[in-house]
């Protein structure tokens, strides 16, 4: 394994941080030029979020896009074992969603807690998202959730 030294690991940890920002503020050119040169595109911060999961979770579409591209982990938890589509389940990103799912993301993933991305798009009312989910999953909503999510 190579060996860096103090100021090559300090400059490393300063271009891991500015992809996460990069993928945050759909800064997709520049994100594009460090997956091209090496970028790990299942790279995570001290949270545990994916680069995808924060494009996710920031509605940064293009930068979604291209890492998906570039193969990241659609289904890649966090350390509160949250996956993109949760985040954006609750966020209430449809276009985003549509992007995952049609990816592989699983629709039917549960936390700890139990929850899943219906789960979010149900008690956050996201009827679109509820709509793509459907397609997605053999998973049939309640009457009642069904109501109370306007479906």
């Amino acid at each position: 394994m190579m060996q860096l030294t103090p100021e090559e690991q300090s400059k490393l940890e300063e271009l891991c941080a500015m992809s996460f920002d990069m993928a945050r503020n759909n800064d997709f050119q520049n994100l594009e030029t460090l997956l091209k040169n090496g970028l790990n595109p299942n790279l995570t911060n001290h949270k545990g979020d994916s680069l995808l999961m924060l494009a996710s979770y920031h509605n940064s579409l293009e930068c979604v896009k291209l890492l998906l591209q570039y193969k990241a982990e659609v289904d890649k938890v966090n350390d509160k074992n949250l996956t993109p589509l949760s985040g954006v389940c609750y966020k209430g990103y449809a276009e985003i969603a549509r992007l995952l799912l049609e990816n592989g993301a699983n629709p039917d993933f549960k936390n700890p807690m139990g929850m899943t991305p219906y789960d979010f798009a149900i008690m956050f009312r996201r009827k679109e998202i509820l709509e793509l989910l459907a397609k997605y999953s053999d998973r049939k909503i309640g009457f009642f959730k069904r109501l109370w999510a306007g479906f």
